[in-house]
């Protein structure tokens, strides 16, 4: 660890913030475009669908990598392929080329690359960082990213009303270049063990060596299975609340705009306090509370009457997620071998890209038969009950226990 891990993160993150800041402009426009065009669970099911799946299949993959290559060069590799296929679409949309199948075909190849990017940025964090650092830095992660998805629902609803997809497509591939320049020129990163001997071994074996070390730990078998089932539960409320909203409040973009921007408060609130206080002593105990918390912020938002207090409760939702996810990624980083950090969370986001989906895959058609409030209700409560269920679960709290 190089004396200058500040300058380094510092970096690190900007060049973060503008990949995020394109990335997340090109998603609520499309997003948004689908839910207004269509206004059917269906589509934005089949969207989705389009936007998990690669990264389901890539992420076993991109974990090997990011345990055998380069952490950096990985990043800057998927931001550069995802820019070129941007400029692609762009161009095809100036054309006159306008359909869902064509949006649809950007979302899964962005996915990709972001199934790619996912591992290597959380393995790549702890080899700049200094491991007492380790839930700071995520914090200001989280709130960074909460920062991006304020500003760009506002700059993305702006441009939406304003110019063609393809003009928000361009801007991405602009931040996604500044974004790369930065990684490579100014960050310096220290290439990890397994990427100095090359590793000239079989790719299967590698991803079959990461499966066996997680079958091997415990609490990563417990919190995989937590995780899984808190994804397909979260599906209404993660994807379903824009459609909810444009039923029940009306159709206007301010209203989509608005509860991503008090969401996006809600997160950078989160995230400060997650880099400030640092949660619990058990990191357990502070996943346990967010995700009670989550819980009943989903109840809510499937009674309440009134769009100020819905955006209210949205953004006491956004609260809690830096507040478990701060916690649990550190747990990741701090009891995973270094060497297998990239399979580890390679594994998790390919959990979170099925789970998710297939929660979409149950609840995105009812919402064209039954009403997402009911669901909201339904599934709020479940994930109440697992948070109280996780302060019971001994082996994720016996690793859970923070060293300083």
């Amino acid at each position: 660890m190089e004396t200058n891990w500040k300058r380094n993160v510092v970096l690190f993150l900007v060049s973060q913030t503008l990949s995020l800041l394109g990335s997340s402009l090109v998603q609520y426009a499309i997003f948004w475009y689908i839910t207004l065009s269509t206004q059917s669970g269906a589509a934005l099911t089949a969207y989705i669908l389009c936007g998990f799946l690669p990264t389901f299949f890539l992420s076993p993959f991109a974990g090997v990598w990011a345990d055998r290559f380069s952490r950096r060069w990985l990043i800057a590799a998927s931001d550069a392929a995802i820019a070129v296929t941007t400029v692609v679409l762009a161009l095809l949309l100036a054309a006159g080329y306008d359909s869902l199948w064509l949006l649809a075909l950007m979302s899964a190849i962005r996915a990709a690359g972001s199934g790619v990017q996912g591992p290597a940025i959380n393995a790549l964090i702890p080899d700049i960082t200094p491991q007492e650092k380790l839930t700071r830095v995520n914090g200001a992660y989280n709130t960074i990213q909460a920062v991006v998805t304020l500003v760009s629902p506002m700059a993305s609803g702006a441009l939406f009303a304003q110019a063609p997809l393809e003009v928000i497509f361009f801007i991405d591939v602009a931040t996604a270049a500044v974004a790369i320049a930065i990684l490579l020129t100014l960050v310096h990163v220290p290439v990890h063990a397994e990427a100095r001997q090359g590793q000239p071994g079989s790719y299967f074996a590698d991803m079959l060596q990461g499966f066996r070390y997680i079958a091997g730990q415990a609490y990563i078998r417990s919190f995989f299975a937590f995780c899984a089932l808190f994804f397909v539960l979260s599906a209404p409320v993660s994807f379903l609340t824009p459609l909810q909203v444009a039923r029940s409040f009306g159709g206007d973009i301010w209203h989509l705009t608005a509860i991503e921007v008090g969401y996006s408060v809600g997160m950078i609130l989160g995230g400060a306090l997650a880099a400030a206080w640092g949660g619990f002593r058990n990191r357990v105990h502070t996943m346990a509370l967010a995700t009670l918390l989550f819980g009943a912020c989903t109840f809510a938002l499937g009674v309440v009457p009134d769009f100020g207090l819905y955006l209210a409760i949205m953004a006491l939702s956004g609260v809690t997620w830096p507040l478990f996810n701060t916690p649990a990624t550190v747990l990741i980083q701090e009891n995973v071998d270094e060497h297998m950090l990239g399979r580890v969370f390679g594994v998790m986001n390919m959990l979170a890209s099925a789970m998710l989906p297939l929660g979409m895959l149950v609840f995105g058609p009812l919402a064209d038969f039954t009403s997402i409030e009911a669901m909201l209700v339904g599934t709020g409560i479940l994930m109440a009950l697992q948070g109280l269920l996780l302060l019971s679960n001994r082996v994720l709290l016996r690793v859970g226990v923070r060293a300083t």
